[in-house]
């Protein structure tokens, strides 16, 4: 469940304009390649981040829209169909061409649609990085598609939707949701609700009306990493990007009002795994405050193989197939889900008794110093440590983008960690871990999931 970017100038001025103004790194920044960024007056933003990888590139177009920008009733799932048709090609592209370009340039091309973004991504040829500015720009500002296209996809994405909607996890995680949330969007999923999936074949004069609003340059950062310089990519994001015109639509967010007393949500379902989820109600994601930082750390102690809830519920007990979670990075106040896989469905009252319990002890017991430290340490540099590929960088800074518009939100937020003390842990549990503020989901053989 854990797991999301305006007049325009031309010539001489344009050039100045789009220069690249790398971002000042200190020697002792967590990230450990530069970033440089830039941006076009139109408001597209240009990130590079050379890396040591002969000959290959990433290229990433992280679009600051997702499912939670679609504020208007009855138009969910709009983010996730763009996904799809974005790849419906152009006048100048057809979806043939573009598959022939992608060969010649040794590339696979995907894209994938959050609550807060969608990120549409290649990695390939970095001697012919011009080719991918070409087509990418090309379809981002021209893209066409026919009715009988639109319904074609749509058709597709009912059909995904159906295929997820059969787990019962796909489920628990709708239900979680829509309990857990009365106004704001995060009320459905990245799929949308059901009901407007099944009219969204007739929804073909909106859909140009949502990638009107959305497939602008402010709302979008072009990344690239790799075998590339600045520079050049600066250049190309001017000759290929600069004619874009930026847009001036901004969605109406609802605010979600507080929760004031504990919720369920249910899915009745024999012969499966009993599930529990905790969900409280938690922060936006911020690189200017440590609650998040502190959370990731407490979860982390609580829930990690090594911890003694784990060693008691899964090894000693054999009470639990597995337990963990963690607060979700969003752009707006989200949940910190809990989940637990329960062998046995007597025992979901029992072990929601142990995760309950043991976020009550640690707003109240001390802080094993040595295991904050190394918690702190293992978060910090285990995600580090994986970024061995264009592609991999590529996808951490995204996160990043989609959530602050900025690639150097990572530096601050690992900085963060540093920063968290026991006390700070101590204080997130008081603040999130409230009962008023939780909805519980279950998955189990009878009408209720037996914890109401």
């Amino acid at each position: 469940m854990k797991h999301t970017f305006r007049a325009l100038l031309l010539g001489a001025a344009l050039l100045t304009a789009a220069a690249p103004q790398a971002v000042a790194q200190s020697a002792a920044a967590p990230f450990p390649y530069p970033i440089e960024q830039s941006s076009l007056p139109n408001g597209l933003k240009v990130v590079t981040v050379p890396y040591d990888s002969p000959g290959l590139a990433s290229f990433f177009l992280v679009v600051r829209a997702g499912s939670r920008d679609e504020v208007e009733a009855g138009k969910t799932g709009f983010a996730h169909f763009f996904e799809h048709v974005m790849f419906r090609g152009t006048d100048k592209y057809s979806k043939e061409k573009y598959d022939e370009v992608l060969k010649s340039l040794g590339a696979a091309a995907n894209a994938n649609t959050s609550l807060d973004r969608t990120v549409y991504h290649m990695t390939g040829n970095a001697r012919m990085l011009e080719k991918m500015f070409e087509v990418e720009a090309d379809r981002f500002q021209n893209l066409k598609y026919s009715e009988h296209d639109f319904k074609t996809e749509a058709g597709a994405v009912k059909g995904e939707y159906t295929k997820n909607s059969a787990s019962p996890y796909q489920q628990l995680y709708e239900k979680t949701v829509s309990t857990a949330f009365e106004k704001h969007t995060y009320a459905h999923t990245t799929m949308g609700f059901f009901q407007d999936v099944v009219d969204m074949p007739n929804q073909y004069e909106y859909s140009k009306v949502f990638f009107d609003r959305f497939y602008r340059p402010e709302y979008t950062t072009l990344l690239v990493v790799g075998d590339v310089k600045a520079a050049e990519v600066n250049q190309l994001a001017q000759k290929y990007f600069a004619g874009w015109k930026r847009g001036s639509y901004v969605p109406n967010m609802p605010v979600e009002p507080e929760q004031t007393a504990t919720r369920y949500a249910h899915v009745q379902k024999a012969s499966f795994p009993p599930m529990l989820s905790l969900n409280y109600k938690g922060p936006a994601f911020s690189d200017q405050t440590k609650d998040l930082a502190a959370l990731d750390i407490l979860t982390t102690m609580l829930f990690a193989e090594n911890s003694a809830l784990y060693q008691q519920l899964v090894v000693k007990e054999q009470k639990v197939r597995f337990v963990g979670g963690g607060a979700n990075n969003t752009r707006d106040p989200n949940l910190i889900s809990v989940q637990a896989s329960v062998v046995k469905a007597d025992d979901v009252p029992y072990v929601k008794q142990r995760l309950t319990q043991a976020l009550e002890d640690v707003k109240n017991k001390p802080l094993d110093a040595r295991k904050l430290a190394d918690t702190k340490s293992a978060l910090k540099y285990g995600l580090l440590t994986s970024l061995d590929s264009p592609d991999r960088i590529a996808n951490t800074l995204a996160e990043y983008i989609w959530l602050t518009g900025d690639a150097q939100s990572l530096n601050r937020y690992l900085a963060l960690y540093d920063q968290v003390t026991a006390a700070d842990v101590q204080a997130v549990a008081k603040k999130y871990f409230v009962p008023e503020h939780l909805t519980v989901g279950t998955i189990g053989p009878n009408a209720t999931g037996g914890v109401q």
